[in-house]
């Protein structure tokens, strides 16, 4: 087992989606030996022109790799992938749980680390497609600050910024979470106000032009709004992603025993044009959700219940 304050050199990404593609690349580029595997490989073979090496099988992507990166959909998705990679990890492997799974999809992911002898850090990150591609997300980690020299490398390529938030795995993951439930705010704030806007015959741009540079503008409102007015819903945030959060959010603030009504509101409304079409689209399509037929929905046929 290597020493623990010594900087690694290679990784092993689990899950080449829009994140997990982006960290790859961002890891090569940093000049670390990557090699990454995907469920479906097709996925991941593009990566080959970046210099990272395609494994037929999650337990070869992992062998001989210093630490093991998963971004995977969920804490279930998280779980399958590692019991099959785990055989191929030397013990006293880092391993860097990037996915939000929420507090409950995390406690069987520490049980495997614990039964296999991983060294887990539970690494949510906060951010999108675009500061994923540009190596500009925020990393929220929890676990084993004795890992922080040597997974530094690894968290540096991917992230601008890193915040460890103590030993506790469960702390990022908790963090993530209230986060998680802003960001699904503000989309969610977006999309029914520029539908309440075409319903009322009022100009979006009169919206945006109203709060622009004021204490109600937001960043995120105009990204999310120019998708919508664009009728462009290339995923950022996928919005089968942003339903499954949403249910995270719910069931972690009731076993908290604290009420949300928005949330698990904003779940159902995702649900639904998830029944539409628009799981795969960016999360700004839960817009559609507000009409049910495409004589609105700026006239997109799924927007059709």
């Amino acid at each position: 087992m290597a020493d623990e304050t010594s900087p690694l050199s290679s990784v092993a990404v689990l899950g080449t989606g829009i994140m997990g593609a982006a960290m790859a690349r961002n890891l090569a580029a940093a000049g670390l030996e990557v090699r990454a595997w995907n469920r479906t490989r097709e996925r991941a073979e593009p990566l080959a022109a970046d210099g990272v090496t395609v494994a037929a099988e999650a337990a070869e992507a992992v062998r001989g790799a210093d630490a093991v990166l998963t971004a995977l959909t969920d804490g279930p998705a998280a779980l399958e992938v590692m019991r099959a990679a785990a055989p191929g990890a030397a013990g006293g492997t880092p391993w860097i749980q990037a996915g939000t799974v929420g507090p409950e999809g995390l406690v069987p992911l520490v049980e495997l680390a614990e039964e296999r002898g991983l060294r887990l850090l539970d690494a949510p990150v906060l951010g999108t497609r675009e500061p994923a591609e540009a190596g500009e997300l925020t990393v929220l980690v929890s676990g084993p600050s004795a890992l922080e020299t040597r997974v530094a490398p690894v968290l540096d390529a991917i992230g601008a910024r890193t915040r460890w938030l103590g030993e506790e795995p469960g702390a990022a993951s908790r963090l993530k979470l209230v986060l998680n439930n802003w960001v699904l705010t503000l989309i969610n704030g977006t999309a029914e106000t520029l539908a309440l806007a075409e319903g009322l015959g009022v100009d979006p741009r009169d919206v945006l032009g109203a709060v622009a540079g004021g204490p109600l503008d937001v960043p995120y409102l105009h990204a999310k709004a120019r998708l919508i007015l664009e009728g462009a819903y290339e995923a950022s945030f996928p919005l089968s992603g942003a339903r499954k959060d949403a249910d995270l959010i719910s069931r972690a603030a009731r076993k908290a025993g604290v009420r949300l009504d928005a949330t698990p509101a904003l779940a159902e409304r995702l649900r639904r044009a998830e029944a539409q079409g628009h799981g795969a689209d960016d999360a700004a399509a839960s817009f559609f959700a507000a009409f049910t037929s495409s004589d609105h929905g700026r006239g997109d046929a799924r927007g059709a219940s």
